[in-house]
């Protein structure tokens, strides 16, 4: 069975994977903080599959589905007769993850009472079951825990203890919403289209560029989760042929993000127009396309100068000015141009949606077409120009 894994291609992702694998190289608490829905509890399972404890139990629970009357058993454990239907002796979920992990998800949730138990279960690593006068029993747990609250808020509302906060946020790891991860959009799209499909045997459905580009502009409250359970209806409808928008949800239909890093669904106005001529170029960006002639990739090249600031948009606009004149207006033949396999094109076409850099490409169509665009030769072997 294949494990949990974290998809995408965005900066933020790859951090975020880096952080997951510092975390697993220590024994040390994690405190996973995230909205709803962004894979919190993937992120902690992530931790312990590749930490030193990967072979040992994974114990998840949510405190926020476990009545406060019960949540001590829970993860306490108790002994016959000390409470009414204590009918036989239970070991806590503390006790099963002896050895492992234990996730707590939904801290945030946790009242005050238990905050103080779980605070010295922290420190100490001991437990005492319900109703037991035996004593307390060593454990040795790694714990994480995750919450959607901000619980340095909750602190000063006297809604959460802070000396449980610093003793569980020795490692912090933040999950980043997907409305800030835009070029991950169409690729977890993919992902849980072809799982949907497997899973109910219909066909894949494939989305038309006006669908792509109004998911791409959406701000997905429900991150992840929401993404999979829409690519999941999307697969359930069967349609025969691209999904148009009228095939999505109204609330995708209706609204985009506002003021999120995917950017509003650009008006006529708002595209950039294109410049057709190679002087609309700065400095900076005639050298990037000097390393791109080189044989160097986008993703290294231009991408790594955008995110990093040290390219404009304005600039990035006219690098891609610049290819479309080169392929007479055509996307698919710029992923050549720029040294990228023919897989990349969804993530290509979705940096682009993002910045607001996908030109319209009638004004190119009646240019001549260069006769020196690369062939790609694989990820073992170089660029070539036609012979």
């Amino acid at each position: 069975m294949q494990g949990p894994s974290l998809l995408g291609a965005s900066v933020m992702i790859k951090r975020l994977r880096a952080e997951v694998a510092l975390a697993a190289r220590s024994h040390a608490k994690v405190l996973i903080l995230g909205e709803t829905g962004v894979g919190k509890e993937v992120v902690a399972r992530l931790v312990h599959m590749h930490g030193a404890r990967a072979g040992c139990p994974f114990v998840a629970v949510n405190c926020s589905g476990i009545p406060e009357t019960l949540l001590e058993s829970e993860l306490f454990g108790h002994v016959r007769g000390s409470f009414t239907g204590a009918f036989r002796d239970k070991v806590g979920l503390i006790q099963q993850a002896n050895g492992g992990t234990l996730f707590l998800d939904e801290l945030g949730e946790m009242s005050l009472r238990m905050q103080a138990m779980l605070l010295r279960f922290a420190e100490t690593g001991e437990v005492q079951r319900v109703g037991s006068d035996s004593g307390t029993l060593r454990t040795d747990v790694r714990l994480i825990t995750a919450t959607n609250r901000d619980l340095r808020a909750q602190i000063d509302a006297g809604a959460f203890r802070e000396d449980l906060y610093y003793r569980l946020n020795l490692i912090r790891i933040q999950v980043p919403p997907l409305r800030e991860r835009g070029e991950d959009v169409l690729l977890l799209l993919e992902h849980y289209l072809q799982c949907a499909a497997r899973a109910h045997d219909l066909p894949m459905p494939s989305l038309s560029e006006d669908a792509a580009r109004l998911l791409l502009t959406y701000a997905w409250p429900g991150n992840v989760r929401e993404l999979r359970n829409v690519a999941e209806r999307l697969v359930l409808q069967d349609r025969v042929g691209p999904l148009m928008p009228e095939d999505l949800q109204l609330e995708i239909r209706g609204t985009s993000a506002t003021g999120v890093i995917v950017g509003a669904l650009p008006s006529e106005d708002s595209v950039p127009r294109p410049m057709m001529a190679d002087t609309g170029m700065t400095e900076q960006a005639q050298q990037l396309w000097a390393r791109l002639e080189s044989g160097e990739d986008f993703w290294a090249v231009v991408h790594e100068a955008f995110k990093t600031r040290e390219l404009t948009r304005a600039e990035l606009v006219s690098i891609i000015d610049r290819a479309l004149q080169e392929t007479c207006g055509h996307y698919r033949d710029m992923l050549r141009l720029f040294h990228l396999p023919p897989s990349d094109y969804k993530r290509f076409h979705a940096f682009l949606y993002q910045q607001r850099a996908n030109l319209p490409v009638a004004p190119y169509r009646n240019l001549r077409r260069r006769s020196s665009i690369p062939v790609y030769m694989g990820p073992k072997t170089s660029w070539t120009g036609p012979s």
